[in-house]
């Protein structure tokens, strides 16, 4: 314990170091880099699968459900889409050293607010490896020192990927110490690095409830959540119903097994009849689990009883939660009750009905007639995300550039004096 300590905090002071001098790399060098950090996956995705087979085979033997297998497993396509990733964020804008306003005051004091990277970010996350290039490649860009440490499911795989991209960051002139994996399976590693207030800027957590509870409670360093999906779509009264099976279907089946899926259902009684045996038997043909209220087993009467602890679970699987409700205003209760603030979708083709939703549901990312599943960095035109925070301050919804950055002012006098 008392090594493992050691390490994590020489892993820490190194990572500080590391930030100031990436604070004030040039954007062409870091482009540069990016772009062949992205060549680097490609020439060695070999290696790289069969890093992850190995977590694959351990995941099976282990039993783990095969939502969490389809997170963990890496393919050519994957691979070729974590590539084009890092690709695409080194296209973007760079998001330090802007100019966000300025003005002069009465005085004469010229000042400016300028962006800046915030310095030593700490990722906890679970099970999905692409986090780990996206993660490298939105820190380096955005200049930002990064300590990970991931899941033990996913240990081959995270380490295959990260001496690669780290490898190819210091060969071509990135500090040593900007880009950091623990190894350590130890659950202790995690407490250890969030005790790491002064030298760690940042800790965003992703992975279960349990994970983020235990972070959020023994932090001593600033922490925003990538909290649960509780994700919902709510098929209202005036919706175009195939237009609802379609996103329905997409947000529970499209990949279940991650945190924009959709969880739970809602149907205006209006037309539940109508819409729901359709949508319950294309559910049943994907082998979904369905887990009703009283009013949908009266529609549907051979599916499960809904339990109350449902409406408030990520199941990350394919079971999904139906519930019947009155009104919008009852659909908008139940989503603000019980979901977690990340995605939430309405279907409708009253305008009225779609403004009060996005104007009432206390979300990060509120959706007309579109699937949840585009939460999601790339989706939004962001290149990739750090992950999704279903926090107000300082981030909200996906974490990408822009929000791995703080301010400081500049500003500027000729000899003034307070008087």
């Amino acid at each position: 314990m008392k090594d493992l300590r050691q390490q994590i905090v020489n892993t820490a002071k190194k990572a500080k170091d590391a930030s100031r001098k990436l604070a004030i790399i040039p954007r062409e060098a870091k482009d540069k880099v990016l772009i062949l950090m992205a060549e680097a996956l490609l020439k060695n995705k070999e290696m790289i699968l069969s890093a992850n087979q190995k977590d694959v085979a351990l995941a099976r033997k282990a039993n783990l459900s095969l939502a969490l297998i389809d997170r963990l497993t890496l393919n050519e396509k994957r691979i070729a889409a974590m590539a084009s990733s890092i690709k695409a964020i080194a296209g973007l804008a760079c998001p330090v050293n802007e100019i966000i306003d300025s003005w002069q005051v009465s005085s004469g004091l010229v000042i400016r607010k300028i962006s800046v990277p915030i310095g030593v970010i700490a990722i906890i996350y679970e099970s999905r490896p692409n986090v780990t290039s996206d993660c490298v490649a939105l820190c380096l860009k955005s200049g930002n020192s990064l300590i990970m440490r991931g899941g033990k499911e996913a240990l081959n795989s995270n380490s295959a990927i990260y001496n690669v991209l780290e490898k190819t960051a210091v060969k071509h002139g990135m500090p040593y110490g900007a880009i950091n994996l623990i190894t350590d399976t130890d659950r202790s590693a995690i407490r250890i690095i969030v005790e790491q207030a002064g030298l760690i800027d940042l800790v965003m957590p992703r992975g279960g409830e349990a994970l983020i509870n235990e972070i959020t409670r023994f932090s001593k360093v600033p922490v925003i959540k990538h909290y649960k999906g509780i994700c919902h779509v709510y098929v209202d009264k005036a919706a175009d119903l195939k237009m609802a099976e379609n996103i329905s279907f997409n947000a529970k089946v499209q990949r279940p097994g991650v945190c924009n899926a959709m969880e739970t259902l809602l149907v205006h009684k209006a037309i539940a009849k109508d819409f729901l045996p359709l949508m319950l038997k294309k559910f049943s043909e994907a082998n979904v689990e369905i887990r009703g209220c009283a009013k949908t087993k009266k529609i549907a009467p051979g599916v499960k009883s809904v339990k109350e602890s449902d409406w408030s679970t990520e199941y990350l699987d394919l079971i999904l939660s139906v519930k019947v409700v009155d009104s919008l205003d009852d659909a908008i209760t139940h989503i603000n009750k019980y979901g977690s603030m990340h995605s939430d979708s309405i279907v409708t083709k009253d305008k009225d009905a779609a403004r009060q939703f996005l104007n009432l549901v206390d979300s990060s990312c509120v959706y007309v007639n579109a699937s949840t599943r585009f939460t999601d960095g790339a989706e939004f035109g962001f290149g990739a995300e750090i992950g999704i925070s279903t926090e107000k301050l300082h981030a909200r919804g996906p974490m990408a550039l822009k929000e791995l950055t703080t301010y400081k002012y500049h500003v500027v006098g000729n000899g003034q004096v307070r008087k």
